[in-house]
């Protein structure tokens, strides 16, 4: 596609986002009472903003100008963020993380796979090179730990050369001699027959060469009109779709090129910056702006003014548009201000605890009022983003820029900003210097500023000289002195920092259930395979992948995925870090166990993992078979596992976590109904389940993305006549994806791959090899559904 495509696609997306901010500032903001219509525009708000997100990030991955990424990035952080916070909406209003929407799909004319939710593709390509640099160096600590086996090739010697090259020669010269021979033979077989004999006469042979080939000729013909028919009728692919290799690398050097050229852009496009004539003359008119305030203030006065202070916002408040006696009261005020503080700090204590004892009061008000949307962090950003839009990009003529580089005056106004506060800061430390020694030549006074600058220095020293006398322990005291390179060198050699699987979430195969309208409102939802993969990328990799998204956005700090075994947990878990680039921390009861016997070792690991994930963010801490760290009764042979310990200090944890720390925390479990309910949903925010596959999901007739044929495919097989993928998705009822891979890898092993080409496969031989599989039957799915 060329670029005016893309751009249209952003044209698009805007427009559709400047019609959902009129719907919400005329619908949202008016109390409702009607629950089903409240439903009904927060998912069709939903489904129209995945809608724009998609658009918005195909435009942002393919675009070349620098300056459009940075204005498209911005308004889709916007986007991701506002999607979050009505999911929160939905989610408390139907009490469930999942929601039926297919009559509004139906009346949008969509399809359930139109809301799958886009990983933007700059989460890795932002920090790619670091990312690279992390992965090395984690090799290499866990190369040198004996923790990863290296991978070489081993070099060969010249013996072992010479006698592979002895052996192919003996085996040519042995095909050559047998062919040889076989020659031989037929002459001789040809001379040794016997004279009277006589073969059919040449009509008889010519008639029975004709009635072979007539039938392989209908044959073909027959199988051909076969084949055009189930192309007809949608039920298997032409045989050009398949062949694309060829087109995939040409569309690989293309995407490869693009990065090459985005890169380039953005190192040369941000260097625009105003040259040392506009950073003198932006100096001087600050330093006569500042002057000429303060001889108004002394002539209104009498004396010199105080120099703002920097918390105050130093020279922003002489050079905002107001006399010099407003500006006086100002900093007034705000010093008095200053000293109120505290005791407003303590009346706002004693109001909230007086509000948390009568909360059946405005409980009341608020169902009398009706639901209305909470304010939103993300729409100032998305109106923000449109104005801009409309301002530089909507009317702009590009038919001669073909280049698509970056526009230097754009930048400079950008960078103008910058640049001023940096200047600022230079000319407030200069113009106090002056106005300091003016009040000691003119007034013969001290300023305020530096009796208190003075007054502050020693009080801030008690406190630390305080601790140091009484010997005050604080147990990140200890790690303070050590470099993040130490920390994470020793997590990784104690297997606390592992290398996550490549993985990506879009290899997690299932199909949206295609019966829950059928089957509706007799309880809780039962979530299909894409609801987890859609959840997980909403709670976990989203929030994960932009700082200001997990910053503004409803924070979610920890999640767990329960279900049976087999149905990826632990592949989820590595899908958010593959997405996203984030570290991950397996702090598995089993994992730990031994290495931390003590609660003070424990403690000691807690805080080295906190400072690191923080650090070296975003980050993932995966406790694996979570529910024997909040168990009701710890058996005796797990007692040295410090399960009790780990399960009272994740709530310490999460508490030091907050919202600019990009850190979350993953909870895996198969029996979440062996741990204590209570302390398990104080820890985990969202409790995710994972059900067996539906029949969808198996069954690959219509969908190329179905489990079995995905498996078989990827694992070397072929889809043929005699293998029938319906009885098998029919027979796997109740086994679990992990089952499905076990058997296919068990089936399709080297030999009989090998034997493919002349033994088709057959449905026989994976019902045989799943029947030795022990299947999840629906009383166990039932009990974890009523967990959850």
């Amino acid at each position: 596609f060329s670029t005016s495509t893309y751009n249209t696609m952003w044209a698009v997306a805007q427009k559709e986002l400047d019609i959902l901010l009129q719907t919400e500032s005329q619908e949202f903001l008016q109390p409702q009472k009607d629950c089903t219509k409240v439903f009904k525009m927060l998912a069709t708000a939903y489904i129209k903003y995945v809608q724009s997100f998609r658009n918005l990030e195909t435009a942002h991955d393919q675009l070349i100008h620098q300056q459009k990424r940075a204005l498209i990035q911005q308004v889709l952080d916007g986007v991701i963020g506002r999607i979050l916070e009505i999911k929160k909406e939905m989610v408390r209003l139907e009490n469930s993380e999942c929601q039926y929407m297919d009559d509004i799909l139906m009346d949008l004319k969509l399809l359930p796979e139109d809301l799958e939710i886009p990983i933007p593709r700059y989460f890795i390509k932002e920090n790619l090179e670091v990312l690279r640099q992390r992965e090395k160096a984690l090799d290499e600590i866990l190369l040198d730990a004996g923790l990863q086996e290296e991978k070489h090739v081993k070099a060969m010697t010249v013996e072992e050369a010479v006698r592979v090259i002895q052996t192919a020669e003996r085996a040519r010269q042995g095909r050559c001699r047998a062919a040889f021979m076989k020659q031989i033979y037929l002459k001789d077989k040809m001379q040794t027959k016997p004279e009277g004999q006589m073969g059919p006469s040449p009509d008889d042979a010519a008639i029975f060469i004709q009635k072979v080939w007539r039938g392989y000729i209908q044959r073909k013909e027959t199988e051909k009109m076969r084949e055009e028919e189930m192309i007809l009728l949608g039920m298997s692919r032409p045989p050009g779709s398949e062949a694309v290799s060829s087109l995939q690398m040409h569309a690989g050097k293309a995407n490869a090129l693009q990065s090459e050229v985005q890169e380039t852009w953005e190192k040369v496009s941000f260097k625009e910056k105003p040259n040392e004539a506009e950073r003198l003359s932006i100096r001087n008119k600050l330093q006569d702006q500042i002057g000429q305030w303060c001889l108004e203030c002394r002539h209104i006065r009498g004396k010199f003014p105080d120099y703002p202070m920097e918390k105050a916002g130093g020279s922003k408040a002489i050079l905002s548009e107001k006399t010099p006696e407003q500006v006086v009261e100002e900093l007034a005020a705000k010093k008095e201000m200053e000293k109120q503080d505290q005791k407003g700090k303590n009346e706002k204590e004693e109001k909230e605890k007086l509000k948390e004892k009568k909360p059946q009061k405005t409980g009341k008000k608020e169902e009398d009022e009706g639901w209305k949307m909470a304010p939103s962090n993300f729409l100032s950003i998305l109106e923000e983003g449109s104005k801009q839009y409309k301002a530089v990009w909507q009317n702009r003529d590009e038919g001669l820029d073909f280049l698509q580089d970056h526009d230097p005056e754009l930048i400079k106004e950008e960078m103008r900003e910058e640049v001023e506060e940096e200047i600022r800061v230079q000319v407030d430390e200069l113009m106090e210097q002056k106005l300091e020694n003016l009040r000691l030549a003119v007034d013969g006074e001290i300023s305020g500023n530096q009796k208190q600058g003075g007054k502050s220095k020693k009080n801030s020293e008690k406190p630390h000289q305080r601790n140091r006398k009484r010997g005050h322990r604080n147990p990140m005291m200890s790690l303070a002195h050590r470099s993040i390179d130490s920390l994470y060198k020793e997590l990784a050699e104690e297997g606390l920092l592992i290398k996550a699987q490549a993985v990506h979430l879009s290899s997690y195969i299932g199909k949206y259930g295609c019966v829950r309208t059928i089957l509706p409102r007799t309880g809780q939802p039962v979530p299909s395979l894409a609801d987890v993969r859609q959840l997980t990328a909403l709670y976990g990799i989203l929030p994960l992948g932009s700082q200001m998204v997990h910053k503004m956005a409803p924070l979610v700090k920890s999640m767990l995925f329960t279900g049976p075994a087999g149905v990826g947990k632990k592949m989820l878990v590595h899908a958010i870090c593959t997405e996203t680039g984030a570290n991950l921390f397996n702090l598995s009861p089993s994992n730990i166990a031994g290495k931390f016997p003590d609660k003070d070792a424990l403690q000691m690991m807690f805080h080295m993992v906190l400072k690191v994930a923080k650090q070296l963010q975003p980050s993932v801490v995966w406790i694996g078979e979570t529910e024997k760290a909040f168990s009701k009764a710890v058996p005796k042979a797990e007692e040295e596992m410090s399960s009790k310990h780990l399960g009272k200090m994740l709530p310490h944890f999460l508490k030091a976590v907050r919202a600019t720390d990009r850190v979350l925390l993953v909870g895996t479990t198969t029996r979440p109904f062996d741990a204590s309910l209570k302390r398990l949903c104080q820890v985990y925010q969202k409790i995710i389940l994972i059900p067996r596959p539906d029949y969808l999901s198996r069954f690959g007739k219509y969908f190329s993305q179905a489990l079995w044929k995905h498996f078989i495919l990827h694992n070397g097989g072929a889809i043929t006549n005699l293998l029938n993928i319906n009885c098998l998705a029919q027979v796997s009822d109740g086994f679990t994806p992990g089952h499905i891979v076990e058997v296919v890898q068990t089936v399709l092993s080297k030999l009989r791959l090998l034997q493919m080409c002349r033994k088709p496969l057959r449905t026989v031989e994976f019902v045989t090899s799943l029947a030795r599989h022990k299947p999840v039957y629906n009383e166990e799915e039932t009990f974890q559904v009523t967990f959850s």
